[in-house]
C-alpha cells in the first residue's frame, strides 16, 4: 500500500533527543527551543516566536491574547480544520463563516467586507494547501474596520505572499508541526508574533498565566500567577525533533516540490475532463504542503478514492463543512457557502511525503489516469 503519508525522518532527531535527556531540561524552553526561536526570528523575520504543543493551541493563545469573548464575532472559513475556529468558540465568540473562491478553497477575501459588523474582532485567513490569500484585501479590509488578523499557516511553513513570507503579514500566525506537515514534531505549533506589544503576555499566557520564563531568565525574583492562561509549552524532546527538521528544511522543500509539481504537470490532461487541480496565484507560492483534486461531484470523488484503495494508493478527502457540521449548524446564519460545500465534497488528496519514489508516484498518477479514461 503506497500510504497518504509517512513522517520524514533526518536520523539526526534521535541524536538530538538523547542530547536533550542528557542536558537534563526536558520540560521545555531548553537549548532546542530556543535554536527554533532564534531561527523563525532572525531568518523569518517574526518579532517574537514561541514553540507551542500545537497549531490549535497556538491559536488558542491568539484568542487570548486578542481578550476575545462572548459578544465579539470572528470571521473563519468554513473550509478549515475545526480548530480554526474552536479556538475563538471557547472563549464564547461567535464565528461568522466565510465561502471558499471559485478558484481554491481558500476565503473569498472580497466577500469580507459583507461579514463585517460591529461586533467583528478577528478574520482568520488560512492558507490552504501552503497558498496564500489574497492578503492585500484581507489586511485592508482589517485595517478599514480595526480588525485584527491571525494567520491560520498551519499549511504554511516557507511559502510566501508576493515575496513575503507567511505568517509575517498579521498580528499572529499559527504553524503547525503535526506528523503530516512538511516539517514535524508528531504534534508541535508555533506561535509568531509580528506585534511586540503581545510578546510580554504571550510569555505569561504559554507559562500557566505565570510570570515562570522572566524567573528563569533572571529577570523576576520569583514567579507569580498573573493572568489567565495555559501548558502550552512543549518539552524539549519535541522541540528537538523539531530542530532536526530545521536544519533539512531546505532538502525537504526540494523534494516535496518535485513531487507536486510532477502530479501538477502529469495530471494537467484531467482539466479537460472538468477535473480540478491547484490554482496557485501569481500573488502566491507553491510549497509542496500537499496535492489535491477537485473531482466534478461526490460521487466521482468517492470511487476515485475506492479505485485507488483497490490499486494499493491511499488517497483522502479533506474538511467538512464546518457550518454544515453537527456542533454549529444550528449555530450559523444560515448562508449558503456552495464553494466550501463544493471542495468539502469533490476534493481528494494524492499521497505526498519525502520518501514517495518516483516509481511509486508513477503509480498514483497512472492510477488516476486510468480511473479517468474508464468513467
Amino acid at each position: 500500500m503506497i500510504p497518504f503519508n509517512k513522517p520524514y525522518f533526518s536520523g539526526n532527531e534521535t541524536r538530538y533527543i538523547e542530547q536533550a535527556v542528557r542536558s537534563g531540561k526536558l520540560s521545555g524552553d531548553g537549548q532546542f527551543t530556543q535554536l527554533a526561536h532564534s531561527y523563525f526570528e532572525q531568518n523569518w523575520g517574526f518579532r517574537k516566536a514561541l514553540l507551542t504543543t500545537s497549531c490549535t493551541d497556538a491559536l488558542e493563545m491568539a484568542a487570548l491574547l486578542l481578550k476575545i469573548g462572548p459578544g465579539d464575532e470572528v470571521i473563519v472559513p468554513s473550509f478549515t480544520f475545526v480548530s480554526s475556529a474552536n479556538a475563538f468558540v471557547l472563549r464564547g465568540a461567535k464565528i461568522v463563516f466565510a465561502d471558499s473562491t471559485a478558484a481554491n478553497p481558500n476565503l473569498d477575501a472580497g466577500a469580507l467586507e459583507s461579514l463585517v459588523t460591529s461586533r467583528t474582532k478577528v478574520i482568520v485567513p488560512v492558507h490552504y494547501a501552503g497558498i496564500a490569500c489574497d492578503m492585500d484585501v484581507v489586511l485592508a479590509t482589517a485595517a478599514l474596520h480595526g480588525i485584527a488578523v491571525i494567520e491560520d499557516a498551519a499549511h504554511a511553513i516557507d511559502s510566501f505572499y508576493k515575496g513575503q513570507r507567511l505568517g509575517s503579514l498579521g498580528a499572529m500566525a499559527a504553524f503547525s508541526f503535526h506528523e503530516t506537515k512538511n516539517i514535524i514534531a508528531g504534534e508541535g505549533g508555533l506561535l509568531a508574533l509580528n506585534d511586540l506589544q503581545f510578546a510580554q503576555r504571550a510569555e505569561i499566557l504559554r507559562e500557566k498565566g505565570t510570570t515562570r520564563s522572566a524567573f528563569f531568565r533572571g529577570e523576576a525574583v520569583e514567579y507569580n500567577w498573573v493572568d489567565v492562561g495555559s501548558s502550552f509549552l512543549p518539552s524539549e524532546i519535541t522541540a528537538a525533533y523539531l530542530w532536526a527538521q530545521i536544519e533539512n528544511l531546505a532538502d525537504i522543500q526540494r523534494q516535496r516540490k518535485a513531487i507536486w509539481e510532477r502530479y501538477y504537470t502529469e495530471l494537467a490532461p484531467l482539466r479537460i475532463q472538468g477535473v480540478g487541480l491547484p490554482v496557485v496565484p501569481d500573488y502566491a507560492t507553491n510549497n509542496g504542503h500537499l496535492f489535491y483534486l477537485v473531482c466534478r461531484n461526490r460521487a466521482e470523488r468517492n470511487k476515485l478514492i475506492a479505485s485507488l484503495r483497490q490499486r494499493g494508493i491511499l488517497a483522502v478527502f479533506h474538511y467538512l463543512s464546518l457550518h454544515q457540521s453537527p456542533y454549529y449548524t444550528g449555530r450559523h446564519d444560515g448562508r449558503e457557502l456552495p464553494w466550501a460545500d463544493h471542495y468539502a465534497e469533490c476534493l481528494v488528496r494524492l499521497p505526498l511525503f519525502y520518501e514517495l519514489s518516483a516509481a511509486d508516484q508513477q503509480r498514483v498518477i497512472e492510477a488516476v489516469l486510468c480511473f479517468y479514461q474508464t468513467i
